[in-house]
């Protein structure tokens, strides 16, 4: 199998996965806001995750001759490692369940916040773990000043969600409640007004004839068209999404150190430890099987008041379903990249890849218009947030080490 074995190479795999994890929770949002129910994107999205991880497998995981201390993949799925097959899986499962969670978030918060506060709860936990699980290999004195301006960024993100919802009820305030209503009940209103048609508001260039982002008729007109319906709600509800989907996100990377590593001797005498292609390959397995189970359910028993679904619904749809597979195969080769990246460089290190909201957030401006004719209140928390954020990747990415 091919190992990564050097800084350099560690860091390319940590910029790639950055770029992979920073894009596929946009192309999720983008389907949301088009109107497409996330059970559906998430099924879709399921399976070519789990296929990523097959490709890995089946090409690193079979490149060269196989030996004791480096089996291939193959050899390795008959070994007697079951217990780093459980570690592996159980950090499948809380990974799955924090992407479906953020699913609902990215509605309520939006893409930027959202990937800010998951990130930062992730290196703060997640970080701090897998330093100690790696034997300190990474450099404590510059690696926790970097956890630390990660806290400080989950502050920042809380309070530009804030800024930036009070910006969005002033600007509803100023539309007259007559025309708000007839917004939200007619899009023939918003057509004759504002030459919009309802497939054209992602697509928004500021062009005089079309409800420009950020305004309130563009947040009406998309609240009418978005699967989860969020205006009147409390933000309350997002922000408790978004920080239990971070927990979720702080505890798959250790689960995946300790599937890989062993530090706490439960293989049999002579059992090699599993290589991150195997281990990948059980994590995205059982990620695959509980999102399967709780988004079949939740066809059924659909949860913020979406609309019931079904299978046969959801074998039929195929409006936006490439768009999903994709997400699946950059989130699938996002997550191989880093951990092939911490397998050599310390995964308290590649946590750095959380760095994925600058690359989130610039979606989420182009494309989705986020924070479009805010406050200057409000711009100034996202710069500090940015800035903030920026500081702690360049921070983590220089505590990297290198596992002997």
């Amino acid at each position: 199998m091919y190992l990564v074995e050097s800084k350099g190479g560690a860091i390319v795999c940590m910029l790639l996965s950055l770029l992979f994890l920073g894009t596929w929770p946009a192309v999720m949002t983008l389907l949301e806001r088009r109107g497409r129910l996330p059970q559906h994107t998430y099924l879709d999205y399921s399976i070519t995750n789990l296929l990523a991880a097959v490709i890995i497998a089946f090409t690193f995981g079979q490149i060269g001759h196989s030996s004791h201390e480096k089996p291939n993949f193959l050899d390795q799925l008959t070994q007697d490692n079951w217990p780093s097959v459980l570690f592996a899986m159980a950090g499948g499962i809380v990974l799955s369940i924090g992407n479906l969670s953020t699913q609902y978030a990215w509605a309520f918060v939006g893409l930027s916040v959202v990937e800010v506060i998951t990130s930062s709860i992730t290196v703060v936990i997640g970080t701090t773990l897998n330093y100690f699980l790696d034997d300190k290999i990474n450099k404590a004195e510059i690696l926790f000043p970097g956890v630390a301006c990660f806290l400080i960024a989950v502050c920042l993100g809380s309070a530009v969600h804030s800024s930036n919802t009070a910006d969005n009820k002033a600007k509803l305030n100023t539309l007259p409640t007559d025309q708000k209503d007839g917004v939200m009940n007619s899009s023939s209103t918003l057509v004759v007004a504002t030459g919009v048609r309802e497939n054209d508001i992602e697509r928004v260039n500021g062009s005089a004839n079309k409800a420009k982002a950020g305004t309130a008729v563009f947040l009406i007109e998309l609240e009418k068209r978005r699967s989860i319906k969020v205006l009147g709600k409390s933000m309350m509800v997002g922000l408790g999404i978004t920080f239990f989907a971070g927990v979720c996100f702080s505890l798959f990377s250790p689960a995946f150190n300790l599937a890989t590593n062993d530090q706490w001797h439960t293989l049999k005498k002579g059992v090699s430890h599993l290589s991150v292609y195997t281990a990948f390959f059980y994590f995205s397995a059982s990620c695959f099987v509980i999102a399967i189970i709780l988004n079949i359910t939740f066809l059924y028993f659909p949860v913020l008041n979406l609309p019931k679904s079904s299978l046969k619904a959801y074998l039929g749809d195929w409006n936006g379903r490439g768009w999903a597979f994709l997400a699946g195969l950059l989130c699938g080769f996002g997550n191989g990249l880093q951990f092939m990246g911490g397998q050599a460089a310390g995964y308290a290190a590649a946590d750095a890849v959380q760095a994925l909201p600058l690359v989130s957030t610039f979606w989420g401006v182009v494309l989705f218009g986020e924070y479009r004719k805010s406050s200057r209140r409000t711009y100034i928390l996202l710069v500090s947030m940015l800035f903030m954020f920026v500081a702690a990747v360049a921070v983590l990415m220089a505590s990297s080490g290198h596992r002997k």
